[in-house]
């Protein structure tokens, strides 16, 4: 396995059918374990699959499972943390990008924990006409479940420690300070 840890690299997002959805062009891996990668991206450039770009407006953490059918990015705002999750096959790095494929379903939770399913009537349509199997649209909702309980409860990377202790190791890592503390291992 690669060491893609402290490097920057590429992210990309693709759909059920194979086709390209986005890519950012760099994030930087600040852990890769057994389980998940995290990442930071920090005003990254974004491509849409019809070639418009974009920069993200602040600093996020990306948490991305190897085995659980989602991602969450907690976006660090002046007023709080906001999370973002995509409803997501598990994030593979294949020596090229760090890949997953985007089931439409997003779950949006605010600072103060209220949350908003997002993207519903894409997932329908997106099931219809890329013939999601009914197994697939079992797996998809039941993670949306388990990401709902697991935003109400602050668990994972909805704990807000979690997001101050990544982006805290970024700033460290930033300053030169990376290593000498045990505080991140």
């Amino acid at each position: 396995m690669e060491d893609i840890v402290g490097k920057k690299i590429l992210i990309h997002g693709y759909k059920h059918n194979g086709k390209i959805h986005r890519c950012w062009s760099k994030g930087l891996v600040l852990q890769e374990t057994d389980d998940h990668y995290i990442v930071i991206n920090n005003r990254t450039l974004v491509t849409e699959s019809d070639g418009r770009m974009w920069h993200t407006r602040e600093p996020a953490i990306w948490y991305m499972p190897k085995h659980k059918w989602y991602n969450v990015i907690c976006m660090i705002r002046k007023t709080g943390v906001y999370y973002y999750s995509n409803i997501a096959s598990p994030t593979l790095y294949d020596g090229e990008a760090l890949k997953y494929i985007d089931y439409d379903l997003d779950l949006k939770v605010f600072p103060d924990g209220n949350y908003r399913i997002l993207d519903q009537e894409e997932y329908r349509q997106h099931a219809r006409e890329m013939g999601y199997s009914d197994e697939l649209d079992k797996i998809l909702k039941k993670q949306l479940d388990v990401l709902i309980d697991l935003a109400v409860k602050k668990g994972g990377p909805f704990d807000q420690n979690f997001t101050k202790k990544w982006y805290g190791f970024y700033q460290d890592l930033k300053e030169g300070y990376y290593g000498k503390s045990d505080y991140y291992k």
